[in-house]
């Protein structure tokens, strides 16, 4: 499973087994107040937060996106802490080390702000170093955004899009061509492939005993509760049904749910023959959804539902490949669900 140190109570969650993705994801860190993702085209977005530890902090996070290849621009835009009622300022502007930088341009019904070229350049100044990086609205309260640990993730974006050592670099800057810089990737396109339709006897697959069976031998039992014969202890109800559905001529995608927490579930998915033996293998066991053609899960990082993680998977006509990975960045308060979207898989899934 992909580290999810974004979202720690995840942790708790059963191991997931994928098989075998045809895609393979970009990259996430963190360190501190600031956390990073990269996907699988090069693009990077890195998200800073306030400092939790600093009494009467204000929720407020900064997004930084930039485009992998040479000569990319960064980007960078503002969410102000809105997960709990507060009355969001008309305008609001910016200040670094005191210093005015102007207001932002600002949408004070969303309280969000995108920042103008030189507002950015000031901002990756001041990350790069020790800069006081405040947001201050037009009726004096102010928000205050942490430096803590944004040298470390910009230079982990460098390094992920291969800029260490050119003049575009963020921390390390150098005399390499910027040609030499990682060219951006294309998004991949995932084709879903057409279900036949079910069968009569697809259905009655879902109280076979030698399907459970199956599917138990071939599943460690810390990766499905919900199969075991002692699941009851875990999961406190009967046995969950097993639905089906099927793929192809011969293969099935069979479900049902492996594990509840406090405030997630997760249901496995499997591939299998639609007669025995039935050699199941799993897709996933942090699925939510399905369609037959694909799988979604979306998980809460804890029970107030400011950070959650996403992940996708389709058919594509022989197995299912993993279609999406994301968080919602930090768990910081700042937004119900999450303030950013921070992929480090993406895909174009036609139909």
């Amino acid at each position: 499973m992909r580290l999810l140190c974004l979202l720690p109570s995840l942790l708790l969650a059963p191991f997931t087994a994928i098989a075998a993705p045809a895609i393979v994801p970009g990259v996430d860190f963190t360190h501190n107040d600031w956390t990073l993702a990269c996907d699988n085209t090069r693009t990077c977005r890195a998200a800073g937060y306030q400092n939790e530890e600093m009494p009467d902090s204000l929720p407020v996070s900064v997004l930084l996106t930039r485009l992998g290849g040479p000569d990319q621009p960064v980007t960078a835009e503002l969410m102000l802490g809105q997960y709990e009622e507060i009355t969001l300022p008309a305008r609001l502007s910016l200040q670094i080390d005191g210093v005015d930088q102007g207001r932002v341009d600002y949408a004070g019904q969303e309280g969000t702000a995108r920042f103008s070229p030189k507002q950015v350049a000031a901002l990756l100044t001041a990350l790069s170093g020790q800069g006081r990086i405040v947001f201050t609205g037009n009726e004096g309260t102010q928000w205050t955004l942490s430096g803590r640990g944004a040298s470390a993730v910009l230079l982990k974006m460098d390094e992920f899009q291969g800029r260490l050592g050119t003049p575009g670099a963020l921390m390390r800057k150098g005399k390499r061509a910027e040609s030499s810089v990682l060219p951006a990737l294309p998004v991949p396109v995932v084709v879903l492939g057409t279900l036949p339709a079910p069968r009569p006897s697809d259905a009655a697959l879902g109280s076979s005993a030698a399907l459970r069976a199956a599917l138990v031998a071939a599943t460690p039992a810390e990766d499905c509760d919900g199969i075991q014969p002692d699941q009851t202890v875990v999961l406190d109800d009967p046995a969950p049904p097993l639905n089906v559905r099927r793929l192809s001529a011969d293969k099935l995608l069979v479900s049902t749910v492996c594990w509840r927490g406090a405030y997630n579930e997760g249901s496995g998915y499997w591939v299998v023959n639609d007669r025995a033996p039935y050699a199941p293998t799993l897709v996933t066991n942090l699925g939510n959804d399905d369609d037959g053609r694909s799988i979604s899960g979306a998980h809460k990082g804890r029970g107030l539902g400011d950070c959650w993680s996403m992940n996708g998977w389709g058919w594509d006509g022989r197995r299912f490949v993993a279609t999406a990975v994301s968080t919602s960045g930090m768990c910081r308060l700042v937004a119900a669900g999450g303030a950013w979207d921070l992929p480090t898989l993406v895909t174009h899934v036609k139909e």
